[in-house]
């Protein structure tokens, strides 16, 4: 119980910067939606980029984030050896990245279909690599379990890119406008850059985070070994391929759509599939603080006699959860979905089938350390690229017919099927007692409750849903307190019950 509750702090702090940071990009949502309109394509242009940008960071990073935890915990290994190496690895391969995109960048951006806008693909190449190379500094934060640096730093991060996005999107727009479109303002701020803005932003606050890691790169002693790299690499290759079909199952929508929609609105269809997404990306925001704080979790306790039991309770707590954060979503959806333009609104359907999709990404998560743990990444690879080909499949099938509900049920299908197998074959490979029937039970109520919200939504007034919806979720939250946490194992609360139970 001690490592689950060393676990859930690191968990929270991580999550300052994961949730309320990915909360406070949200404020971007609605700025961008308001201020680019859906029939414009300019939320499209952004969500189009920065799925391509996903994938490359998942390319430039290949599996070394993983892979430096991996070796720093290995007996024989030097911890400092492993991190200088896997930096000037990372370092190197963006920095040739950088120059192949600018050597070939007017056929990428012709191929990209941004022709008229080479700029957009020159700033997303240098601010990806900024990104790949900082991921290892950061993941050297988390090896030192130093989460106050790497929350601070992420979310300086965030707030820059907050500040410069409401200067050039709201506040020098009404001043141009003001202005009549001369003067000084005229000298920074062009209309006609539109959505660019917001990779020029990006690419700004992320050269200016790499000065606040002068001690990770500067007082360290750097040292490369090559039989040291070439071990790593052994190791990291397959989790690349997990990885690259991994992001797809989350970006291959956003990057196919474009060439596969028929209709002449692409952008704009792309745009309010993307906004609309946003919304359920809690699930996301959830999944990656957990990832933060478990990944050196299950690594630092591979050597424990009770390390098995631990992960199945931490895998029924993370699938508690998460539905509970999908209730909380489905239920106040009518308050949630001013987080987006009203032009946006007919993308909301897709809410349920995304969100349902990261919980099962999500368990697919916990899932994979099974193969980590025994050095056998390759099944990670298979089971992460045979859910890749069935989300490319459902979109090429029924993009052209369906539009953007087809890309939501392809990541459902795709995460779905990665999932099923890794459990299948984990349980072969390397068996875990997870409560199943514990599991079962809150999946179904979670099931039950969702029907009714939905009901709830679509039949009652705003005011008598919310009343509804609240109560629904006070009794599933009621069912978690009563089976996994009662109150008096509640910190604070729990000292009052205890003290109630010795006066009885």
């Amino acid at each position: 119980m001690a490592n689950l509750k060393s676990l859930a702090k690191d968990t929270a702090i991580y999550g300052l910067s994961s949730i309320v940071g990915r909360f406070l990009n949200y404020l971007l949502v609605p700025l961008y939606t308001a201020k680019l309109s859906a029939a414009s394509g300019g939320y499209g242009v952004i969500t189009n980029v920065y799925a391509y940008t996903a994938l490359l960071m998942v390319i430039l990073t290949y599996g070394m984030e993983t892979t430096f935890f991996r070796f720093s915990n290995k007996d024989g290994e030097q911890p400092a050896t492993v991190y200088s190496t896997t930096l000037i690895s990372v370092g190197f391969t963006s920095l040739l990245f950088v120059a192949l995109v600018l050597l070939f960048l007017h056929p990428i951006s012709a191929a990209m279909g941004y022709s008229n806008h080479p700029s957009y693909i020159w700033v997303m190449a240098l601010t990806v690599a900024i990104d790949a190379f900082q991921c290892i500094p950061f993941a050297y934060l988390r090896y030192q379990k130093r989460p106050i640096k790497f929350a601070t730093l992420k979310l300086l991060n965030i707030f820059m890119a907050i500040a410069l996005n409401l200067v050039f999107f709201a506040l020098l727009p009404a001043l141009y406008d003001h202005a009549g479109g001369s003067g000084l303002i005229a000298q920074i701020y062009d209309p006609t850059v539109g959505a660019g803005y917001a990779f020029y932003i990006n690419l700004f606050c992320s050269a200016s985070l790499t000065l606040f890691f002068w001690k990770e790169l500067f007082h360290i002693k750097y040292t490369f070994d090559k039989a040291l790299l070439h071990r790593m690499l052994s190791y990291s290759w397959p989790i690349l391929v997990l990885g690259i079909a991994g992001i797809l199952n989350q970006t291959a929508d956003k990057i196919l759509f474009p060439y596969i929609y028929k209709g002449s609105d692409a952008h704009s269809q792309l745009g309010i599939y993307g906004a609309a997404s946003k919304i359920a990306m809690i699930m996301a925001m959830i999944t990656q603080a957990f990832r933060y704080a478990y990944e050196p979790f299950v690594f630092g306790k591979s050597k424990d006699k009770d390390n098995r039991d631990t992960y199945a309770k931490a895998m029924k707590y993370f699938i508690v959860f998460t539905l509970l954060a999908f209730l909380v979503v489905i239920g106040y959806m009518d308050i949630l979905r001013h987080l987006i333009g009203r032009d946006y609104w007919d993308g909301l359907r897709v809410v349920p089938i995304v969100m349902a999709a990261e919980i099962m990404m999500g368990i697919y998560f916990n899932l994979s350390f099974w193969y980590k743990l025994i050095d056998k990444t390759i099944w990670g690879a298979w089971f992460s690229g045979i859910g890749c080909a069935v989300l490319i499949a459902v979109n090429l099938i029924f993009v052209p017919r369906y539009g953007y509900m087809a890309c939501a049920w392809a990541g459902f299908a795709g995460y779905g099927t990665a999932m099923v197998l890794s459990y299948i074959v984990g349980q072969v490979k390397y068996p875990i007692n997870y409560p199943l029937k514990d599991i079962f039970l809150y999946v179904v109520v979670a099931a039950v409750e969702f029907g009714c919200m939905q009901m709830t939504n679509r039949y009652l007034p705003n005011w008598a849903a919310f009343g509804a919806n609240t109560l629904l979720l006070l009794a599933f939250l009621a069912l978690i307190l009563k089976r996994d946490m009662p109150l008096s194992s509640l910190p604070v609360i729990g000292k009052h019950f205890k003290h109630e139970g010795r006066k009885q």
